[in-house]
């Protein structure tokens, strides 16, 4: 079975860490460019002075911009998550949104630094906000790539 956006969305939403943790996939573009993921603050969610508790909401930005950037690039590359960076700017309360966006453009500069097996270490930046559509925390993801290996008919000989 071929794995569709939408498909992804539902399975990452009911995925337990998810799932538990009040994160919710709203939305990957059918072009893998962008996903919209959200995190309601609840009893489970929040911490001791009741706003989101901050490892829900680095849990909410773990993988989305390598996922977005894995689909785009194809089976030919590994991509990795490899570090995060949250800069907390006020309280969290409410439903909280983080938008990713990997243009496709993007994509193709890191498919060309990466081409022939060299790794490459690319930075990603969004924003989560709140309902009123004020920044809660500026988030940064570093995400790894590389061309695999191709092995030949000979070489595997």
């Amino acid at each position: 079975m071929r794995i569709t956006p939408r498909r992804l969305a539902i399975g990452m939403s009911l995925w337990a860490p998810n799932f538990f943790s009040g994160i919710r996939v709203r939305e990957f573009s059918d072009d893998w460019t962008r996903a919209v993921v959200t995190l309601r603050v609840n009893l489970i969610t929040r911490n001791y002075v009741k706003t989101a508790f901050g490892g829900s909401m680095s849990a909410m930005t773990d993988p989305y911009f390598f996922m977005l950037l894995m689909h785009q690039l194809g089976s030919d590359y590994v991509v990795w998550d490899t570090r995060g960076e949250i800069e907390f700017i006020k309280p969290g309360r409410g439903t909280l949104t983080a938008v990713f966006e990997v243009s496709r453009e993007r994509a193709e500069q890191v498919r060309e630094h990466a081409r022939g097996g060299k790794k490459m270490l690319e930075w990603f930046e969004t924003v989560i906000t709140d309902e009123d559509g004020d920044v809660v925390a500026k988030v940064r993801r570093e995400v790894y790539v590389r061309e695999k290996k191709r092995v030949t008919a000979a070489q595997g000989n």
